[in-house]
């Protein structure tokens, strides 16, 4: 019966549309099929490019295995084959028309059976759809096509040996001639028919515990049947047969008549094992190939570390000769100097010395200039690090390096703004920079341009690995030119040391040696970017700092008032006789009152005598068991304020905990000048102020 529904009021309306919902909703409920309406909408691929499930039954879930459907779009659950719906359905929604169809759905690995039927004007954008699952049929049907498929190509190549129908509920087999010659019966079973235990029995018997359970799945599921096994000819021999057939159920799901055909398949099994053969020996074959190729391998190998041996020889060889060479020139400087001096002292020209004294002086200073150039290049010379901007240091240069490159040559800096700090020793950087503007300019015979530039750099883990670094911040220090460039050959050999492209004597090999080595013991790296013609490019890369850096504009020290330095008494330790010698003397005619020893156990003697000493003054390398660092560690147990003064050879880092001092403490590197050792006792005994700090 028809109702005014203008009569009811709103809550009347509100109820009525409540329960017509309620009474839709168990309508879609009591459908066994899924149902699902769809909703249009534009997405990323364009208009009309998505669709969204805004309502759908539980036959959903139930046909498709997706829970919770409404809300989501179609490109969120069948990405990949989103427009093959986008098209089946959008053509539902322009025609109007019913569209009924079936389609694989790949997201869950089923095929359904659908009719899409549009909802109200186009323009709604919606699509009502109802659908089953349909793969267990799908995957009867291609399992019957692939019998029949199989029947016909056995059928082709005349395979078929013979055919049978089984009576499962009689347990009767109706035979033909071949399938009784197939099993080794008499003619005349044919007509008298088989039960399933005869049947077997003629199988081999490592084949019927697998025939029995192919035949009891297809018996208890119906449908195609297909098995393989070995059944005795009447000769007594055994033969491969494949066993085609179906089984079909009756009206109450048992088992009724299952007909099939036997194929010959004895061939088939011999292709079968010749192919096994033949991989068993490619198999053994490749074995054999592993074997030969890992003894090839080993001798590879063997050959490479015998070539990398003899690599190492020759860098040493070249190594030891450059050695060799300069420092023959400065021992010849020397022992010529001291010879002359001593000639002249006989002679009683006593004017003379001078110029000779300076000569020897002049070739100590080029042999610890080389021998701290070996030490950068091992990463083991001693470095005294602060926090540093290098675009300060850099601003600082630029008028010595213009100076440097002549004019021929321009120079710019490309300083980054806003330049994050570097943990670095700034006499060394400073030297590195003016190497790499020497070579720069070396490089650029006719004149050119040399570009000096700051940047900041973050490596990740993929850039840092290239690098041969640690992931993290860095600033980078680069000098270009625009000359000659470097050949793939000398690239390759640019930080070996004493190689070197420049004649005979314009070089020693070690600038960008030197710069290689400090650039890694700063924690850092250097890179070159070069080929002929298009000059070269040097990058430092050294880690970031994140403290603020020194103040350069610190006034110069200047000596104090003259302390009574006879009351201030210093202990000298070193096992070298000659140098204990020379700073014992040095250090007496400065006034100090001097106390020396040549060893750790030694020392601590010397101090238990003498409690009043002011100063250590210590090898780092000392014999017998306990060296410098121990040492001064022993003294201040006993004395916790008294400052020390470390002497070194080369930086023995791990004795020197990596550089990092305690306060109090200072290193001076061997050979030293009689005013080093004056500042360095200076500052320790607070004759310099504000010296007294924890670096060399």
């Amino acid at each position: 019966m028809n109702r005014d529904l203008s009569s009811l009021s709103r809550a009347a309306l509100e109820e009525l549309l409540a329960l017509g919902r309620l009474q839709r909703h168990a309508l879609f409920e009591a459908i066994d099929d899924g149902f699902c309406i769809i909703q249009f909408i534009d997405g990323p691929h364009g208009p009309l490019s998505d669709y969204l499930h805004i309502e759908a039954n539980s036959g959903y879930q139930r046909h498709t295995g997706i829970g919770d459907i409404v809300g989501k779009r179609l490109r969120e659950i069948e990405p990949d084959n989103a427009q093959t719906w986008l098209d089946l359905y959008g053509k539902v929604l322009r025609t109007g028309e019913t569209l009924r169809f079936e389609q694989e759905f790949q997201a869950v690995g089923r095929h359904i059976e659908v009719s899409a039927t549009r909802l109200g004007p186009v323009e709604m954008g919606q699509v009502s759809v109802l659908f089953r699952d349909i793969t267990a049929r799908k995957r009867t049907e291609a399992a019957l096509q692939e019998n029949v498929q199989r029947l016909q190509l056995a059928m082709a190549a005349g395979a078929i040996i013979g055919t049978w129908v089984w009576d499962v509920p009689s347990d009767r087999f109706s035979i033909d001639e071949g399938f009784a010659a197939a099993f080794g019966f008499e003619s005349a079973r044919v007509q008298t028919g088989l039960t399933l235990p005869e049947v077997i029995e003629r199988v081999h018997p490592d084949d019927r515990a697998g025939l029995m359970a192919a035949i009891t799945a297809a018996l208890s599921r119906g449908g195609a049947y297909a098995h393989q096994y070995r059944t005795r000819r009447r000769d007594g021999n055994y033969c491969w047969l494949e066993a085609n057939g179906r089984v079909e159920l009756t009206a109450d799901g048992q088992p009724g008549s299952f007909p099939g055909v036997l194929i010959d398949i004895e061939g088939k099994r011999a292709l079968e094992a010749e192919r096994d053969r033949a991989l068993a020996a490619l198999r053994a074959l490749n074995d054999t190939l592993e074997q030969r190729v890992e003894q090839r391998t080993a001798a590879l190998l063997k050959a490479e570390d015998a070539l990398r041996q003899a690599q190492k020889m020759e860098a040493v060889g070249q190594l030891t000769g450059g050695l060799a060479h300069d420092f023959n020139n400065i021992l010849a400087g020397i022992g010529g100097s001291l010879e002359l001096m001593k000639i002249r002292m006989a002679q009683g020209r006593m004017g003379d010395l001078e110029r000779h004294v300076s000569g020897a002086q002049s070739a100590v200073r080029r042999a610890a200039a080389l021998t701290q150039r070996l030490l950068a290049f091992s990463r083991r010379q001693t470095l005294d690090p602060k926090p540093s901007n290098l675009n300060r240091i850099v601003g600082g240069m630029q008028e010595l390096i213009c100076r440097s490159v002549g004019p021929s040559i321009a120079v710019e800096t490309v300083a980054t703004g806003s330049l994050w700090n570097t943990f670095v020793d700034i006499g060394q950087i400073e030297n590195a920079l003016l190497n790499l503007c020497l070579n720069a300019r070396d490089a650029m015979s006719d004149g050119g341009k040399l570009t000096i530039a700051t940047a900041n750099r973050t490596l990740d883990q993929q850039a840092a690995a290239s690098h041969g670094v640690a992931a993290g911040d860095y600033v980078a220090l680069s000098v270009s030119d625009t000359g000659a460039g470097m050949t793939p050959e000398v690239l390759a050999r640019a930080f070996e040391p004493f190689f070197t492209t420049k004649p005979a004597g314009q070089g020693t090999g070690l600038g960008l040696s030197m710069v290689y080595g400090f650039a890694g013991q700063s924690g850092g790296t250097v890179r070159i970017d070069s080929a002929p013609g298009r000059g070269a490019t040097v990058s430092l890369l050294l880690p970031r700092h994140a403290g603020a850096a020194e103040s350069d504009d610190t006034a110069p020290a200047t000596p104090s008032a003259a302390p009574a330095l006879w009351r201030k008494k210093i202990l000298v330790v070193d096992d070298e006789p000659l140098v204990r010698l020379v700073a014992v003397e040095v250090l007496a005619d400065l006034g100090y009152d001097v106390v020396e020893a040549e060893d750790g156990a030694g020392a601590l003697v010397v101090l238990g005598a003498h409690p009043d000493i002011d100063l250590l003054v210590t090898d780092v390398g000392l014999p017998n068991g306990m060296n410098g660092r121990q040492l001064a560690d022993a003294v201040r147990a006993r004395c916790p304020d008294m400052p020390v003064l470390f002497v070194t050879g080369y930086a023995e880092h791990a004795v020197l905990n990596h550089g990092h001092l305690a306060p109090g403490t200072q290193v001076l590197t061997k050979p030293f000048t009689a005013d080093g050792l004056d500042r360095r006792v200076r500052q320790l005994l607070g004759q310099l102020p504000g010296q007294d700090r924890a670096a060399p």
